[in-house]
């Protein structure tokens, strides 16, 4: 009895906001540092904790908020048509084709291209190697590339994965894009539609002839040429074909093989003679030796900075 008047005297000593144990509660200001965390959140960029998903609400930091815009590399030409073109020099990619420079990088067709472009996965397919552990996997994919007008590549990578392979492939199909030369069937009205003669592809056991035909026929092909033919830029044309079709790898490098030949044919509305400019190398040369004299200070620099 004495025990429990001692507490409840105790009890009405104490003050309202003391706890059992005699540790005072916690004081009214906690939602002001509550809402000093919040804010600090929200400096940083990151949302409450729970709201992740939705991004946050001040921060908006979460998987739904803002997200980092994927920026395109620039570009650093390594050869001196890659300087030319990133510098403006050369206006055409027919100007490349005239004087047959080769093309080392992806970027130049880009630079013409990039709007038009379109490509098309003409097969993916496992080639093994058998080796001592077993056999090894891999992928090979062929990819077609052009711009419906005029401008056709064709690409064949092997990696060990898909996208690898297929990535590849890209950038092959763009080093190997060639000029496609189209023309009329019979009368000259309206812009070129087929090709300009009859022309013929081999790869492999497959070869395929390319034909001209009247306007408004169509491409008479089977699937694989015939998506090739689209990306070229020609409308109507009549196919033949013989071989192990059925291998499709072949069967499009028979196609892109007719196609890269049409200009190579000499019709004679090319016979006539005219002047061939000077190479984009020789009309440019200023140019040229100032980048490499550019080149040669900033290795020069690096060199004296390195030591």
């Amino acid at each position: 009895a004495e025990y429990g008047e001692q507490m409840a005297d105790k009890k009405a000593k104490a003050p309202a906001g003391q706890a059992k144990g005699g540790a005072p509660k916690a004081a009214k200001a906690a939602p002001k540092a509550s809402a000093k965390k919040t804010e600090r959140r929200a400096r940083r960029g990151r949302g409450r904790r729970g709201r992740r998903g939705e991004g946050g609400a001040e921060g908006d930091r979460g998987r739904g908020g803002r997200r980092r815009e994927d920026k395109e590399e620039e570009w650093f030409p390594v050869t001196k048509l890659g300087r030319l073109v990133k510098a403006g020099k050369i206006k055409q990619l027919e100007e490349i084709y005239l004087h047959s420079l080769p093309v080392k990088e992806f970027q130049i067709i880009d630079y013409f291209l990039k709007p038009k472009l379109e490509d098309t996965v003409m097969k993916i397919m496992p080639v093994q190697k058998q080796t001592r552990a077993g056999q090894r996997t891999r992928f090979k994919a062929f990819i077609a590339i052009g711009d419906n007008d005029g401008h056709v590549g064709l690409g064949v990578k092997c990696s060990k994965e898909v996208a690898t392979a297929i990535r590849g492939a890209i950038i092959l199909a763009k080093l190997a894009v060639v000029p496609v030369r189209r023309g009329y069937y019979a009368s000259r009205i309206g812009d070129p539609h087929t090709v300009p003669n009859k022309i013929t592809g081999k790869c492999g056991s497959v070869e395929i002839r390319l034909i001209p035909a009247p306007k408004g026929t169509g491409l008479v092909a089977a699937p694989a040429p015939k998506k090739l033919l689209t990306l070229a830029g020609i409308h109507d044309a009549y196919t033949s074909s013989s071989g192990n079709t059925k291998t499709m790898g072949n069967f499009v490098k028979a196609t892109f093989n007719a196609i890269s030949l049409l200009y190579s044919f000499l019709t004679p509305d090319l016979w006539e003679d005219f002047a061939i400019p000077k190479t984009p190398y020789q009309e440019h040369t200023d140019f040229l030796a100032k980048a490499r004299e550019t080149k040669r200070a900033w290795k020069d620099s690096r060199e004296g900075d390195d030591h």
